[in-house]
C-alpha cells in the first residue's frame, strides 16, 4: 500500500532548528522525485524544497535557501529536511511528496506530485 509518513514538526523559537522526516512505503521503484512542501496559515500550498528525479537535483525556494537542506537516503526510504535559523514565517504544516519522474524545477510545484503524506505541524515563535 502507497503511503508517506511524516514526523519531527513542533515548537520552536525564531533562530532555532528543526529536522523533519519523511518516510515512505509501498513504492516499487529504486528511485523518485521528492520534495517538501508547506502551507502557511491563510496561504495556498507552495514548494520548500525538493530533489528532481532522474537528474538529482535540489531546488529550494528562494525564502529558505541557505537555511535549508534536503537530504535522502534511498536505502531506507526516508526524506529529511533540515531547518536551520527559522523565521516566524516558517511557520506552517509541512508535507512530503513523492512522484516517480520530475525533471529539474518542476519538483517544487505541488501540482506535479500525486503522492502525498498528512503532513507536520512546524511552529516558530517570535
Amino acid at each position: 500500500e502507497v503511503q508517506l509518513e511524516e514526523s519531527g514538526g513542533g515548537l520552536v523559537q525564531a533562530g532555532g532548528s528543526l529536522r523533519i522526516s519523511c518516510i515512505y512505503s509501498g513504492f516499487i521503484f529504486e528511485d523518485y522525485a521528492i520534495g517538501w512542501f508547506r502551507q502557511r496559515p491563510g496561504k495556498e500550498r507552495e514548494g520548500v524544497a525538493c530533489i528532481s528525479y532522474p537528474d538529482r537535483g535540489k531546488y529550494y525556494t528562494d525564502s529558505v535557501r541557505n537555511r535549508f537542506t534536503i537530504s535522502k537516503d534511498g536505502a531506507i526510504n526516508t526524506l529529511y529536511l533540515q531547518m536551520d535559523d527559522l523565521w516566524p514565517e516558517d511557520t506552517a504544516i509541512y508535507s512530503c511528496a513523492l512522484e516517480r519522474q520530475l525533471w529539474g524545477q518542476h519538483c517544487l510545484r505541488p501540482y506535479s506530485f500525486t503522492n502525498w503524506g498528512q503532513g507536520t505541524q512546524v511552529t516558530v515563535s517570535a
